[in-house]
């Protein structure tokens, strides 16, 4: 009898077959579904770590078909099972999520799990592969300090993706021990998780100054400093968003590459990484005023607000998309202590309500495309979308009408030399918006419209006339 066939491969779950860890993932899915689940988790973790992973489990809608797992650790057990051996999928995580990943997988001879009252990790599970498979009677395969007291008792030791100082102490506790390396490490994955090119939406704190052509240092100073500020808070926030809608991202062609949802970073970080980055906004926003603070604490919390719930209400949603919009031109009138322009906010509001529409018009006419009557996460269907389309260009075009009568305000005479030259301005948003509204309706913009307005050339065109038209305004 070969080795592998008295021998069972004991496989951990978190870190090991799956890139992930399911008490994240399980908070995290319950948090989107319920926002007083932080609460009911601290009441149930009054039982003790199985007793809340047993709260989670029921709480939460993790689906297993849809979860990143390795790939090459699936094949390692594949292999295993082929050559005769048999594989036991042995994990802390809660008993119903391993049952269902077993079934899934369908690569376990056997599962076991915590039970909402034993936590199988560490020494406990140590003890209980000894107790079922006898001393030095299995081979385990794992990834974490805590699982040094199974490789302990175990005949052989499997790492996946270890550090090496964790190595070298499994070397230590085993005899018979085997590294795999499935992934490579790379900050890649973390930068894309900031969306920094979503920070060119922060670049409206810049708008006051510029709209008032106040353009000394100082004040150039403060707009930068409130547009650092913005984009550290707005990646805390794009992070919070990707945990919260892992579900749904995984469901998307596109989104599931997204890297949490594809396991590239760990959902531990990205909870670490939220709060770091909210920290460090934080601090700078309180350096610039404490009336700065309240302007980012305000669109935080109407942030978070929206990823867990507004984001499913339906016209609630483009409200408040164009109000964040709004913030960042009220936050940088804050920072640099320049009173907004009516002008300036109303167009602004109708502005951002049209690309809010053509950010959902897009969605569902990529959830037809795919066969989906419903964009995932949201409340429209796809009925809705001549709905969404007439929101868009109606308040787009609502937006040249309030530029056109600022044209023709005495304010505009006080500011520029030749007012005239503005109405070039008008036309052109009156042509953007126009085909910018096209452009979703025939299914070809993949992106937030202000990211594709970035990539497109027509896009960058309109922008640089625009400027040639307020610059020439300006000028005497």
């Amino acid at each position: 009898m070969s080795l592998k066939s008295r021998e069972i491969l004991v496989v951990d779950l978190d870190g090991t077959l799956l890139r992930s860890d399911m008490l994240f993932e399980s908070s995290w899915s319950a948090f989107g579904r319920d926002w007083r689940s932080p609460f009911l988790s601290v009441a149930a973790l009054t039982g003790g770590r199985a007793s809340l992973k047993r709260h989670l489990a029921t709480a939460s809608a993790v689906e297993a078909a849809t979860l990143p797992y390795d790939p090459k650790v699936i094949a390692f057990v594949q292999e295993w099972r082929a050559s005769g051996g048999r594989t036991a999928l042995v994990t802390a995580s809660d008993r119903d999520f391993a049952d269902a990943i077993a079934e899934h997988l369908g690569i376990f001879d056997e599962v076991h799990g915590s039970d909402g009252k034993l936590n199988l990790k560490g020494e406990r599970k140590g003890q209980f592969l000894e107790e079922r498979f006898g001393s030095k009677g299995f081979t385990y395969m794992g990834d974490a300090k805590a699982d040094l007291l199974v490789w302990k008792r175990a005949a052989k030791a499997i790492t996946v993706n270890a550090p090496v100082a964790l190595r070298r102490e499994v070397e230590h506790v085993c005899e018979s021990v085997e590294h795999l390396v499935t992934d490579a490490k790379s900050i890649k994955p973390y930068i894309k998780a900031l969306r920094p090119h979503q920070w060119l939406k922060n670049t409206l704190v810049f708008l006051p100054m510029l709209a008032a052509q106040q353009l000394d240092s100082q004040t150039f100073l403060l707009s930068l400093f409130a547009f650092v500020c913005f984009s550290l808070v707005a990646s805390s926030v794009y992070v919070l968003n990707d945990l919260l809608d892992l579900a749904a991202d995984r469901a998307h062609p596109r989104k599931r590459l997204r890297p949490f949802a594809s396991g590239s970073i760990p959902i531990a970080h990205g909870t670490w990484m939220a709060a770091g980055l909210l920290i460090l906004g934080a601090l700078l926003a309180i350096s610039i005023s404490p009336s700065f603070l309240l302007a980012m604490v305000a669109y935080y919390f109407l942030t978070t607000a929206y990823s867990l719930q507004l984001k499913r209400r339906i016209v609630i949603d483009i409200c408040v998309l164009a109000g964040l919009y709004t913030a960042r031109i009220i936050a940088g009138g804050v920072a640099t202590n320049i009173l907004l322009s009516v002008w300036l906010l109303t167009f602004s509001v109708f502005f951002f309500l049209s690309l809010a529409a053509v950010k959902r018009q897009a969605e569902l006419i990529d959830s037809a495309e795919r066969g989906n009557l419903k964009a995932s996460g949201r409340g429209y269907h796809v009925d809705d979308l001549p709905i969404i389309s007439v929101i868009a260009i109606g308040a787009g075009y609502v937006s040249v009408l309030v530029m056109t009568v600022y044209v023709t305000s005495p304010a505009v005479v006080e500011l520029y030399a030749h007012p005239e030259a503005l109405w070039g301005v008008c036309a052109v948003l009156l042509y953007w918006i126009t085909r910018t509204v096209m452009v979703a309706h025939r299914g070809q913009m993949h992106d937030d419209p202000v990211v594709y307005a970035v990539k497109d050339r027509i896009s960058q065109m309109c922008l640089l006339i625009i400027l040639g038209f307020v610059l020439g305004g300006a000028l005497a």
